[in-house]
């Protein structure tokens, strides 16, 4: 999926300014879809130079002007083109994950930091979207969609906060004292010690 499309889909809850796309944004889509501010505004002014957003200047006093975005048609027959494309799933790239592969040359104290920092993240995320998914009362096609969205997002916050505390577990002092030592590395060479 392209920023473009994720903003297209945003915009089809209605106008909105840049700032509160971004806004929305990070309250919505992302939770699955990550984007700076900066790259919203980016992507607004290429969305509106081709044609496939609109844009209104509405004057404020005492603040600069808003500017409201709205989707165009073409805009839409561009997301409803980009809805007939396969939707592959991206493959898993963690840097933590490959920490794990080579665990005998890390510093366990701190991938142990790194990993509470992470079950302590995925457990705020499954917070919030319980409360979100506890108040879900869908009306509407959107909000259906939205609501099935938010269910993928709280399994994946659930099983990725076991496995870390299971991780965790895993990793415990008297644990890994039933395995070899760590194996240093060879800083010029990058390779174990002989």
């Amino acid at each position: 999926m392209a920023l473009r499309d994720a903003i297209l889909v945003s915009l089809g809850d209605g106008p909105m300014s840049g700032y509160d796309l971004a806004k929305h944004f990070d309250e919505t889509i992302g939770f699955f879809w990550r984007a700076t501010h900066s790259q919203i505004y980016r992507e607004l002014a290429k969305l509106k130079d081709r044609g496939l957003v609109t844009s209104e200047h509405v004057p404020q006093s005492g603040r600069p002007n808003r500017i409201l975005y709205s989707v165009t048609d073409k805009g839409r027959e561009a997301l409803l083109e980009w809805s007939r494309q396969p939707a592959a799933a991206d493959p898993v790239k963690d840097d933590f994950l490959v920490r794990l592969y080579g665990l005998e040359h890390m510093d366990m104290d701190a991938l142990l930091e790194h990993l509470n920092q992470r079950l302590e993240g995925h457990r705020e995320r499954l917070a919030k979207f319980s409360r979100i998914a506890a108040e879900a009362r869908p009306r509407t096609l959107g909000e259906l969609g939205r609501l099935r969205g938010l269910e993928i997002g709280l399994r994946y916050e659930r099983e990725w906060a076991q496995w870390c505390e299971e991780t965790l577990q895993a990793l415990s002092p008297e644990n890994i004292a039933r395995f070899d030592t760590v194996v240093p590395l060879d800083n010029k060479k990058g390779r174990p010690k002989q």
